[in-house]
């Protein structure tokens, strides 16, 4: 069990995180509830398909007008594993929730939203040509993850280890934590369900995204905490 430590009370309200991981859910759930021919169709029409976006003999300037491109956003949003899902939400929350503090609901909103629209697009270029669909929130997680290394480079947070009959509380690195959740995500590209597309690209270029967006945002965070 992870407990992340705060040493100041924030008065704003934050929802960003919250809902973002309620619209995860319930998109989960919906999909659960589908019979397979109807959910197969579902992640075909609103998953990232990296053929139906990037087409060879088009220069790619003109492709970034077609309002397909809207499921380089609606792809965050759709997971068909729990475990998938269950690890995505989990670091989006022990990470995220100290960054939109930071930055902001309206701008970590922005993070995660851009984050994962520039991830889909660097997975769905190093999978050109591919008609299976990337899926999941990996890519914008990793944005938030990038983010949050730039803001709390030192950060160390509390872990709650079950030992026996007891719970020994340590603090670890936060890069300790993050170094988990890509393993988790290594081990279910390797173990998860056949059907979609996992592409490491998009969990590099979300990284990289997060961090610079939140190195460019410091003039912002900075007259915001004078407030």
């Amino acid at each position: 069990m992870f407990v992340n430590v705060e040493t100041r009370r924030q008065p704003r309200l934050h929802w960003a995180a919250s809902l973002l991981v309620g619209l995860c859910v319930v998109t989960f759930v919906v999909l659960a509830l589908m019979p397979p021919p109807r959910r197969i169709t579902f992640l075909l029409e609103w998953g990232t398909i990296p053929a139906n976006i990037f087409d060879a003999h088009q220069p790619i300037w003109q492709q970034l007008r077609d309002p397909a491109l809207l499921r380089l956003i609606t792809a965050l949003f759709i997971h068909v594993a729990w475990l998938h899902l269950l690890s995505n939400l989990l670091f989006l929350m022990i990470f995220g929730v100290p960054a939109e503090r930071t930055l902001g609901s309206v701008r970590f909103l922005v993070l995660f939203l851009l984050g994962g629209v520039v991830a889909n697009l660097a997975g769905a270029l190093s999978l050109a040509g591919v008609l299976r669909p990337i899926i999941g929130c990996s890519g914008a997680v990793s944005a938030v993850l990038g983010a949050y290394v730039s803001l709390f480079p030192r950060a160390r947070l509390g872990l709650v280890l079950p030992l026996g009959f007891y719970l020994e509380f340590v603090r670890v690195p936060a890069f300790l934590l993050i170094g988990i959740w890509a393993l988790l995500q290594l081990l279910f590209s390797y173990v998860g369900p056949s059907y979609g597309g996992y592409a490491w690209w998009t969990h590099v270029a979300g990284f990289l995204f997060g961090a610079v967006f939140a190195w460019t945002s410091r003039g912002a965070i900075m007259r915001r905490m004078r407030r």
